[in-house]
């Protein structure tokens, strides 16, 4: 008789325990079939009714990490973009460089002027005519989803963006909203903001283009992916502006600066190499 087992999300949602979902989580971080069974199996075995979805999941990690560190970094994706708070600053200065690696010219922090007020918005982009406007939403509770105040709100001040510009058509008139999160969007955010044609942008939408799809094609991962790096070294990496795993291959200085040791900076490479190597 097979026995079910239930499981607490981080919502605090109950549902079933899936292990080809568990094996499917494990194959994105590059596991061959072999290693994908050894932990799902040993996973399995280890559970009780009420299991978290977090306790499975630091398991899984803690077994990947044991046997292939590399690919346990990239299993860590998901959290790793949690570990760029508590602030929401690191995360914007993260999705400026992905917009920056897919061939935009990017600007943070920047003041825009509204019909009624000036307003500061996190991201400014510009590629080919296209002027991107980008809200960042950081939330650092993974249980908590950005619902439709969000985009209702940002859609507001990018109207009035807009309607300073009146009805001029020049370089200077962005053309595209964005509201970007690390979480997702509920499903009415989904809606208002398709309705009124802003562009979202969370963990997984728009589907096979969200946060993970971009960071897996581009090979653009954050720092906080690593498993070597301490929290502290981490938190001196994003403060001097380094959010990107790739930053560290193309100069080592940063962690020269660190005081990483020799063979200790050797690891690191070696490690953030197998996750930036396809790319």
């Amino acid at each position: 008789m097979k026995i079910v087992v239930e499981v607490i999300k981080h919502s605090g949602e109950r549902s079933q325990f899936s292990i080809d979902k568990l094996k499917s989580s494990l194959r994105k971080s590059g596991a061959d079939e072999a290693l994908v069974a050894e932990i799902a199996n040993n996973v399995r075995d280890e559970l009780y009714q009420g299991i978290s979805t977090k306790e499975i999941y630091n398991r899984a990690f803690a077994l990947l990490k044991k046997k292939k560190r590399g690919y346990a970094s990239k299993y860590k994706l998901k959290k790793a973009i949690y570990e760029l708070g508590p602030t929401g600053f690191p995360f914007e200065k993260f999705v400026a460089a992905i917009l920056f690696y897919s061939g935009y010219e990017v600007r943070i922090g920047q003041f825009l002027q509204g019909k009624c007020v000036t307003h500061e918005v996190d991201v400014v982009a510009h590629n080919n005519g296209i002027y991107v406007v980008a809200e960042c939403k950081f939330h650092s509770d993974e249980g908590r989803n950005c619902n439709v105040k969000i985009p209702l709100y940002i859609h507001s001040r990018y109207r009035d963006i807009l309607n300073f510009y009146g009805d001029e058509n020049n370089g200077d008139k962005p053309n595209e909203g964005w509201v970007v999160t690390n979480t997702r969007f509920t499903e009415d955010a989904i809606k208002y903001g398709t309705c009124v044609g802003l562009y979202l942008l969370s963990w997984d939408y728009p589907k096979n283009n969200g946060i993970k799809d971009r960071i897996d094609r581009l090979g653009l991962y954050p720092v906080t992916v690593s498993t070597l790096l301490s929290k502290r070294e981490k938190q001196f990496l994003l403060s001097r502006d380094v959010v990107l795993c790739k930053q560290l291959i193309d100069d080592h200085f940063y962690l020269d600066h660190l005081g990483v040791s020799d063979n200790r900076k050797v690891r690191i490479l070696e490690e953030i190499n197998i996750l930036c190597q396809n790319h």
